[in-house]
């Protein structure tokens, strides 16, 4: 089994959602968060006083898949959450050992 995490713009997160959900995903996780990068800081005036914005808003995402569909969900979130510009985010695959439901103590695939 492998943890897939992605870090996605927050306004991609529907079309990402819908493009899992048809490629097998039963669940995920959705986070939001804010990210520093190596993106330009943005200095934007706001009712006549100047700020300076370090962070940007973005959806952390977490899905555990079989390792058979690590592929072909690696290719589906490219191309739903890609917009073509710098900071379209980062997807990070980790293994997973064990998995354990609480309510029913299944294990590994049963569990998800």
């Amino acid at each position: 089994m492998k943890k897939i995490t992605a870090i996605i713009r927050s306004h991609k997160l529907e079309e990402v959602k819908t493009t899992l959900i048809n490629s097998g995903v039963i669940g995920l996780t959705v986070s939001d968060m804010r990210q520093f990068g190596r993106f330009k800081k943005q200095e934007i005036l706001y009712r006549g006083a100047e700020y300076t914005i370090d962070f940007v808003n973005r959806i952390k995402l977490e899905i555990i898949v079989d390792e058979h569909q690590v592929s072909s969900l690696l290719d589906a979130l490219v191309n739903s959450a890609s917009t073509g510009e710098i900071g379209d985010g980062k997807i990070f695959i980790s293994p997973i050992n064990e998995i354990v439901r609480i309510r029913t103590g299944e294990t590994n695939i049963e569990a998800i």
